[in-house]
């Protein structure tokens, strides 16, 4: 595995944990704010679960 792939791995999993204690703050980081971010912001308060699978949803498709 190259330097890169590593480095893009390690913080997909920074961004993931940082997903699952705050999923719209790692939506944010991982692609702004934007339509996905005020999705995610919806999906939380509505459920937090859903929040949860789309932030890392999100930063899987990255």
């Amino acid at each position: 595995m190259s330097d890169i792939q590593s480095s893009n791995s390690s913080s997909d999993l920074l961004l993931i944990i940082i997903a699952i204690l705050l999923p719209p703050v790692g939506v944010a980081l991982a692609r702004g704010i934007g339509g996905a971010f005020v999705l995610n912001l919806i999906l939380t308060i509505f459920g937090y679960i859903p929040g949860i699978i789309h932030a890392v949803w999100v930063i899987a498709r990255r």
